[in-house]
């Protein structure tokens, strides 16, 4: 609650209504940009169509029930999901790594909250209008005009989450079979929820929290601080340059020109506001850092245009660093980015390595341990195994099964000693082992199962390890 009159300890403050204005410049071309491939890349990608010998025929899906992602020509299985891990490691250090240097650029430029709701503050600025037709319309009361762009803003809104949710659906299966589907009431129920669990948070997010979630839910604001020193590269309001001796001023009559301002000691900053005005997160960057600041260097193309159009230097706001405010030297290359640039390369390159050097032919042992081991009627151990094959090719194979290592072993495979694996399928097979004891033969024995292939024999045979456990074992 809201501190009272008995003087109660205020938990939140109430939000205050943020109304951005807009602005031209080189970094909100640079995000338009950004945002035009982001877009073009998340809504078209599924659509895009790739041949592949085996398999779909779309670009990105990811095939669940299959338990395969089809990324253009590379397959992920289920049992390459490390490359996830390896992945998400690359894009934490790729993070840290480029914090250390710039700042929050990746919250300011390519964030999908700051992407989403720039679409919607640009939604709202041409239905509502700018800045103080906005605030204007807010403040007036209700009426048949504000009705109306009130409800023509968040239709569109709602429009652009769906579809959102939409797209996010058809990365899951084949776009065009799953569209008609989900139009006609046929698309499993998975699709439905999904596409209704995005449109409400993407709707939420973008459009009715906005800046509470850069301020209030983002993990990343929070621990910045422990990634940034006197040498990262913020947006930064130059101080000395701005404030002059006696503070800053707006023009007047008096003081129109750098002389003036200069001979009465007060700074280039004429207090215009248009920093502030532009601020996604309303916040004043003339007050120094702050946990608010995404990055997004729309307050320097707005001093930037009122610098331009006095005739003055652009740079009173700048991506900076806290040493060269001070008149110091700025280092890029010290231990923490050395440090964090040599991890990601090697995080890189091994995960480059893995998806480069994927086997084509896989082979997994699991023991069946219930029982562990079963003593038959002659006298002979018996150990039971699931074998996992998976063939990786776009060709069928025919793979014999043999294993080594096991002296006097007989392997069980049933009627058959080969089997034949589909392209890009996987196969479970029963296999049993036995052996004959010896008195000295106690505990548990290594061995390997071998996978060969019959027809293609430059894919070369593949090993698994497993162990033969006898009475005794168990304990």
């Amino acid at each position: 609650m809201n501190a009272s009159d008995s003087g109660a300890e205020v938990l939140y403050q109430a939000r205050i209504p943020i109304y951005p204005r807009s602005v031209k410049g080189r970094f909100r071309a640079l995000k338009w940009g950004i945002l035009t491939l982001a877009y073009g890349v998340y809504f078209l990608l599924p659509w895009l169509r790739w041949e592949r010998g085996v398999g779909p025929d779309q670009a990105i899906l990811f095939d669940l029930p299959g338990r395969r992602f089809y990324l253009f020509d590379l397959v992920v299985h289920a049992q390459d999901l490390f490359w996830l891990a390896g992945l998400l490691m690359v894009g934490a250090l790729l993070l840290f790594f480029v914090t250390t240097i710039a700042g929050r650029v990746f919250c300011g430029y390519f964030c999908f909250q700051t992407l989403w709701t720039d679409v919607y503050l640009l939604i709202e600025r041409l239905v509502q209008g700018d800045r103080v037709a906005r605030m204007r319309l807010d403040r007036a009361p209700w009426s048949a005009g504000k009705i109306l762009r009130k409800t023509a803003t968040h239709l569109l809104w709602l429009l652009v989450a769906f579809w959102t949710g939409l797209t996010f659906v058809l990365y899951w299966g084949n776009a065009p079979d799953l569209v008609a589907a989900f139009f006609t009431g046929k698309a499993p129920f998975p699709a439905y929820a999904t596409a209704l669990f995005l449109t409400a948070t993407t709707y939420v997010m973008a459009g009715l929290a906005r800046e509470q979630v850069c301020t209030y839910m983002c993990p990343y604001a929070r621990f910045q601080s422990v990634m940034f020193d006197a040498d990262t590269r913020i947006v930064a309001y130059d101080e000395k340059r701005g404030e002059g001796g006696r503070g800053r001023h707006k023009i007047t009559r008096e003081l129109k020109t750098r002389e003036q301002r200069r001979a009465a000691g007060v700074g280039d900053c004429i207090d215009c506001g248009y920093c502030v005005q532009v601020c996604p997160t309303g916040i004043d960057i003339r007050n120094g850092l702050q946990v608010q600041c995404i990055t997004c260097a729309l307050c320097i193309d707005a001093c930037d245009t009122i610098m331009d159009s006095l005739g003055w230097e652009r740079g009173l706001i700048r991506y900076t660093s806290q040493n060269e405010l001070a008149g110091k030297k700025s280092r890029v290359f010290k231990p923490r980015t050395l440090g964090y640039g040599l991890v990601l390369l090697a995080a890189i390159a091994a995960l480059a390595w893995s998806v480069g050097h994927q086997a084509p032919l896989e082979l997994a042992v699991i023991q069946v341990r219930q029982p562990l081991f079963v003593r038959l009627s002659d006298g002979r151990i018996q150990n039971s195994y699931e074998l996992h094959l998976a063939n990786k090719t776009n060709e069928p194979l025919q793979v014999a099964i043999m294993m080594h290592g096991l002296a006097g072993g007989e392997l069980d495979l049933g009627k058959f000693d080969s089997v034949r694996l589909p392209p890009q399928r996987s196969l479970k097979v029963l296999a049993r082992v036995r052996v004959k004891p010896h008195h000295r033969h106690k505990g548990s024995r290594a061995f390997l199962f071998d996978a060969i292939p019959q027809e293609k024999p430059e894919i070369g045979m593949v090993s698994a390890p497993a162990t033969f456990y006898l009475p005794g074992a168990e304990h």
